[in-house]
């Protein structure tokens, strides 16, 4: 019987503030890499809530979603995964004190685009910069694009 094959869904946030977009820098089995923070949807949550819940526990901001940046197919250069990355902009608040971030986040940083080029060879992945161009391109959809059922 052959395997079903099945991307992993991720969600993340693109978060600017006065020319600076907040990435985290994480361990991987790579080492420290720059991304947004992003993470794996899961089970019985919207990707919004997805979204936000991610933002928070790794950079410890509140995120609010209000638009979706854009949707994006990557396939590891393995070719073991691909990840299926919903995108999200909106508003953050600033940072809760004493919040605790996640296990592997070593810390989150504010960034200009020059920088975030300037590092680009320890990006978790191309989606990084491309999130990044496309947030500053313009590009935005509402979020009622997006339908999330809840089982009667």
């Amino acid at each position: 019987m052959q395997r079903v094959w099945k991307p992993n869904v991720t969600v993340c946030a693109v978060i600017e503030r006065n020319g600076c977009f907040l990435l985290v820098e994480e361990e991987t089995s790579e080492g420290l890499r720059f991304n947004q923070p992003a993470g794996h949807l899961e089970k019985g949550e919207s990707l919004i809530e997805a979204a936000s819940r991610e933002a928070l526990e790794e950079t410890a901001h509140p995120f609010k979603p209000t638009h979706l940046l854009g949707i994006y197919q990557w396939p590891r250069p393995d070719g073991k995964v691909t990840y299926l990355r919903f995108s999200f902009t909106g508003d953050t608040g600033e940072r809760v004190a004493d919040r605790v971030l996640d296990d592997g986040i070593v810390r989150a940083v504010w960034l200009t685009r020059e920088e975030i080029i300037a590092c680009k060879d320890r990006h978790r992945s191309p989606l990084v910069m491309q999130c990044v161009d496309d947030y500053l391109s313009g590009r935005r959809l509402p979020l009622d694009v997006i339908r999330h059922y809840i089982p009667a």
